[in-house]
């Protein structure tokens, strides 16, 4: 399981609690609810940025007891914004957070937010002794109004120092606040920890929203005035750069134009144009080259609507000879905070630094050319691009519906969200992504579930699948038509349900009807209100076992995936489907080439079939179920006589069989017979699990134990490793003999060497804040028992003896016959900037005592001490 989110993980919202495991819970009152929408809605939902690839999606929060619950995990670290809404049933919606929390986004007051940890996003972590956040109010010079801007200052600014502080000015989009800087940009955190990094210029940012009739007025001698007359910050082109994101983007490249070198520095992210800007001309881009240090151009995905408008402005650049960077296509989201996130911690971390890089981060792609998605009409089924963009299209049959939605195992760990579609003409469309994977959906038109219209391949199941072929699920893809295996259908007549019945039935590719020695059989079941096409269109059973074959990874065999809605499961498999199987089949009817497996009421069949007829199947798995209803009677020892492995597996605690499959270990661990536990798989009831749990399974039928060994791998982890400050002396115990003296005519002088000293830093961001460290050495006196001889008389030269950047000895101290003051007060030994303090640093010193020439004679002792402490 993945450890649970922390503390600093749970938004302000007493509504919401995190679990042991990390599922974050959501548990809003039915009273305060139904008193917030002005009556009792037909749904209340969690909608927010949970879906994947950060999609808004919709979670269903389902009436129990007194409140409205639901539940979402394990999440991605990242910040996540939602909000609750009810809709009542003429299909109107009214959105609402926790009366009892403060508004979390000013542009969407009925937002609120939470953050998840964790090391991806770390440098979007709160950090302790960061820079401080302030307003900033100022006349406004077009509206002639009060206004207000952010601004962040570095730790440790200075009001009154010599050398201004550069500026850089954030211009948000004309549809956000500027409190979305901070919201939902989390500007303070990415510049903190860029700050606590080493990685940041030490300068100013000022965030502001400069629309209205006269934008350029309104940013220089609204906001750039007022930011002057407020705090020490540059006036010079040099020390001045603006960025923003679409039109924010906009204004920053219209000033660059309108007033080239008042910013040396320009970003534009998502860049939006209100009209096509007309080319600047020769001598508009020459004083632009000039007076230009760096043009940088962002841009998300496809799904970014800025994304064919920064393919013109690029075009334009190139075209015209403006000199600028383009971070390239981030492949991962669109329009998003996540992307201008993102955006601003690449730019902040290049602007005023002489030695910043030019070229895209990796990982970006190039923008050649513009996109075009599929028209309207033209798609019947999922459209997948060769980067994972899905579009989904309706066909007008939905044409007076006032919601379409589609309902898909995207949410984490394969739960079922919702995702909005729009509607375009007399169609419901939706496009998202990137995705990667294989999914399964259906639509929801005003509340009523709706199996896609347009898929007529999958026909004995509820939903539809979708593939995108990606990174992961390389076994739930399709081999060309030439490797695969053969599914077929099997009719037979089922005495026990009295009905001609169906199956299918897999072969492997090579499958020889007529082969000496029969095939081993895996007889695979499904589910309660299933059938025996789930494990074809839903579970991808076959596909799997293609890639199996293909690999060599299985002993080929055959699968029978028959009907197990039965009220007699073992007598329908034994006396029906298994003796119509064989007749067809080139199959074994042994224990040793028999196996059994299922999924939920399909597991349920399952054990009570392997237990209930001993001697038949040889290995079994059990898949997220248990023995719900009763246990047969079974005797122990002749189940353990044939059987060469029984596996059971679960989803997690959020699996609502949890607690049954637990039952049954017990059961099996009572009665002593002979299993294994796969473990937890993380996820809930569904076939995200089950396909992983198949996975595991199938390589491990009809093996001969006798040539199977394992390996066993242990991992041990131990304590302390993690967020250590810490110093260690190389000092035996017998301490340091300084040699000498030497008589330099006005002093007695000896020398020697500090023993090693070793300081060790792994603290995290998060812990260490903005701080490097410093290490200090104070002496006391020297005593003979006859004579004191003060600490003045010590001093030092330090030395690093492992450099790097970012490290720093301390200053030489000189004695007090030297001509300084030694070091009865503390000398620093040495220093770490935040850049340079992570790791060990081995740091030495070279000692000296002055001491009179008249001094007594005797032996002198005297103590240094050494100090670590973090340091701004």
């Amino acid at each position: 399981m993945a450890p649970p989110a922390a503390a600093e993980g749970v938004a302000p919202d007493p509504w919401v609690s995190v679990t042991p495991e990390g599922y974050y819970r959501f548990t809003a009152p039915q009273a305060t609810v139904q008193e917030i929408v002005g009556g009792t809605p037909q749904v209340v939902e969690l909608q927010g940025n949970i879906g994947p690839a950060g999609t808004w999606s919709d979670l269903a929060m389902d009436p129990s007891g007194t409140d409205y619950p639901t539940q979402v995990g394990i999440l991605e670290p990242g910040l996540y914004y939602y909000q609750y809404t009810a809709t009542f049933p003429d299909r109107t919606k009214k959105s609402f957070r926790n009366p009892a929390t403060p508004v979390a986004v000013t542009s969407h007051p009925t937002w609120n937010t939470f953050f998840v940890p964790g090391p991806s996003v770390q440098w979007m972590s709160d950090v302790a002794n960061g820079g401080e956040v302030a307003e900033l109010t100022y006349d406004s010079p077009v509206a002639d109004d009060e206004r207000t801007t952010l601004v962040w200052t570095p730790p440790g600014y200075d009001a009154e120092r010599a050398d201004a502080y550069p500026v850089l000015y954030l211009l948000a989009d004309g549809d956000q606040s500027v409190d979305e800087w901070t919201e939902l940009g989390r500007a303070p955190q990415v510049l903190d920890n860029l700050a606590a990094e080493g990685a940041l210029a030490d300068m100013v940012v000022v965030m502001a929203q400069v629309g209205g009739d006269d934008a350029r007025a309104e940013l220089l001698d609204g906001v750039v005035a007022a930011a002057r007359g407020a705090y020490n910050v540059s006036e010079d082109g040099a020390g001045q750069a603006v960025a923003g994101i679409g039109t924010g983007a906009h204004q920053a490249l219209e000033v660059l134009r309108s007033d080239p070198g008042t910013f040396s520095e320009v970003g534009a992210f998502s860049v939006t144009f209100p009209e096509r800007p007309r080319d600047p001309n020769r001598t508009e881009v020459a004083e632009i080259n000039e007076g230009t240090d760096r043009l940088r151009v962002y841009v998300g995905n496809v799904l970014d609507p800025s994304y064919n408008k920064t393919h013109d402005l690029l075009r334009t650049l190139e075209r015209t000879g403006v000199e600028h960077e383009f971070d390239g296509v981030d492949p991962d989201s669109g329009d998003t905070w996540d992307t201008w996130r993102e955006g601003l911690r690449d730019f902040a971390s290049r602007v005023f630094q002489d030695d910043a890089g030019h070229g895209p981060r990796e990982g970006h792609g190039p923008l050649d050319e513009k996109y075009t998605p599929p028209a309207t009409g033209s798609i019947s089924t999922p459209h997948v691009d060769e980067n994972g963009i899905v579009t989904f299209e309706t066909g007008t049959q939905f044409a007076d519906a006032k919601d379409v939605t589609v309902w898909a195992n995207w949410a984490p760990n394969g739960a079922w969200f919702r995702v909005p579609m729009t509607k375009v003409g007399d169609r419901w469309r939706l496009a998202m992504g990137p995705l990667d994977g294989f999914y399964y959906y259906r639509y929801v038109v005003d509340g009523v579930d709706v199996k896609d219209p347009e898929d007529t391949v999958n026909t004995l199941t509820g939903v539809s699948p979708l593939f995108v072929p990606g990174e992961t699920d390389r076994l739930l893809g399709d081999l060309p038509a030439d490797e695969r295996g053969t599914l077929s259908t099997l009719t037979y007549d089922s005495a026990v349900a009295g009905e001609e019945r169906t199956a299918y039935v897999w072969t492997p590719k090579g499958y020889d009807a007529n082969r000496a020695e029969p095939y081993p059989v895996l007889y695979l079941n499904h589910g309660g209100g299933q059938n025996y096409g789930d494990w074809v269109e839903v579970g991808r059973a076959p596909q799997i076992l293609d890639h199996y074959i293909k690999d060599g990874s299985i002993v080929p065999m055959v699968v029978v995936m028959g009907n197990g809605n039965s009220p007699d499961f073992p007598a329908e498999l034994m006396e029906n489907l298994a003796p119509a199987a064989r007749a067809e089949y080139n199959i074994a009817d042994d224990a040793a080439n028999q196996a059994i497996a299922g999924l939920s009421m399909g597991a349920m069949n399952t054990l009570n079939t392997w237990l209930t007829r001993p001697g038949q199947f040889g290995w079994m798995g059990a898949f997220s179920g248990g023995l719900f209803f009763n246990t047969p009677q079974f005797d122990p020892a002749a189940v353990n006589a044939e059987t060469r492995l029984a596996r059971v597996y679960t989803g997690d605690k959020t699996d609502f069989t949890y607690q049954a499959t637990m039952n049954l270990l017990e059961l099996l661990e009572t009665n002593g017979i002979t299993h294994e536990f796969a473990g937890v798989t993380q996820g809930p009831h569904g076939f995200d699990v089950w396909q992983k749990n198949l996975i595991d399974f199938l390589p491990r039928l009809f093996r001969d134990p006798e040539n199977t060994e394992g390996v066993e791998l242990r991992a041990v982890v131990p304590e302390g490793e993690n967020g250590v400050l810490a110093l260690s002396v190389a000092d035996d115990g017998s301490g340091v003999t300084l040699d000498g003296p030497q008589n330099t005519g006005t002093a007695l002088r000896f020398r020697g060497q500090l023993p090693t000293v070793t300081v060790t830093d792994s603290r995290s961001v998060a812990q260490a804040g903005v701080t490097g460290w410093a290490v200090t050495g104070q002496a006391y006196s020297f005593d003979s028992g006859a004579r004191l001889l003060d600490a003045k008389h010590l001093g030092w030269t330090p030395r690093i003896e492992s450099p790097r950047a970012g490290l720093v000895a301390g200053d030489a101290r000189a004695t007090a016959l030297g001509g300084g003051e030694g070091l009865v007060i503390p000398g620093r030994l040495a220093s770490a900037t935040p850049e340079g303090r992570l790791g060990s640093a081995t740091i030495g010193a070279d000692l000296v005592l002055d001491v009179p020439v008249d001094t007594d004679p005797g032996e002198y002792a005297g103590t240094l001490s050494l100090s670590l402490f973090p340091v701004d």
